[in-house]
This record gives C-alpha cells, sequence and structure tokens, in this order.
C-alpha cells in the first residue's frame, strides 16, 4: 500500500470518515476491504463514492491511468466485499456486492461523476483508445 493510501486511511478512520488529505474528497470516500483476485490477500483501498438509492458508485479512474486499478480486478474476481464509509454515527463497516455497470446504468453513472468532479472528464481524455473507465455500484447485502 503506498504512503498516500495509508495516510488516507489513518485520516478517515480518525476523523469519523472525513478526509482532506484525498484531494479535498471530505466524506465522499470509502474504503473498499478487497481480495486480491491471485493472492488472496485482504486489501484496503480509499475510493471516491457517491451515494445512490442502491448504495455507493465507484469509478476505477486510477488517475487516468493505461490500466485498471488492481482493486477493480479484486471486485470482479470476489464481488462480496465489506466498505467503511462515513455516517452520522462515524464510521460504518457495510457488506456490500460489487457489480460493475454498462450500456445506459454506466452513462448515467458516470455523468454523475463528472458532474461532481470535473477531473473525471480528465482521467477519460487519458484513457482513451486504451480503455474504458469501469464503474461499480455497491449494493448493500444481509449476510
Amino acid at each position: 500500500m503506498s504512503d498516500f493510501n495509508s495516510r488516507v486511511i489513518a485520516e478517515f478512520r480518525a476523523n469519523d470518515g472525513h478526509v482532506r488529505e484525498a484531494a479535498n474528497f471530505g466524506n465522499q470516500l470509502v474504503l473498499l476491504h478487497t481480495v486480491g483476485a491471485r493472492s488472496g490477500r485482504d486489501r484496503v483501498n480509499p475510493v471516491m463514492a457517491i451515494r445512490d438509492r442502491r448504495g455507493w458508485l465507484v469509478a476505477a479512474s486510477a488517475g487516468g491511468a493505461a490500466r485498471d486499478p488492481a482493486w477493480a480486478h479484486n471486485l470482479r474476481a470476489h464481488p462480496n466485499i465489506e466498505i467503511e464509509s462515513a455516517s452520522g454515527e462515524g464510521v460504518t463497516t457495510t457488506a456490500v456486492t460489487a457489480r460493475e455497470l454498462d450500456g445506459a446504468e454506466y452513462d448515467d453513472a458516470w455523468e454523475r461523476f463528472t458532474h461532481r468532479s470535473p477531473m473525471f472528464d480528465r482521467y477519460a481524455e487519458r484513457t482513451a483508445g486504451t480503455r474504458t473507465i469501469p464503474v461499480f455500484v455497491l449494493t448493500p447485502r444481509n449476510d
């Protein structure tokens, strides 16, 4: 895990889910608890999320890198995960199932990301011709 991610995770947990370190996303982050697709090891990644009627939306932008972030591969291999998110009572852990969006669902979700922050348009420009940035919906589940 990068030093940046470690700092973001520590700030998230210390400040009831509010983070300034990560581009001033405030309480718009979730911590994804994934399982490595190949390694089987537990991973934690801070990711910007948009609250949705179904749960949360997350975009695997990787800052416009040519490849999907590892956590996107992990979600495809092991979609039943937990997330930590900000709530009125601090940080809450929720069991969710991740599903990658496509078609009109994808278009609607992507528009929400670009409306929330113009940097997502820049990420899409960087990836043009190499990949489409995946968007996942994280739906709460009852275990």
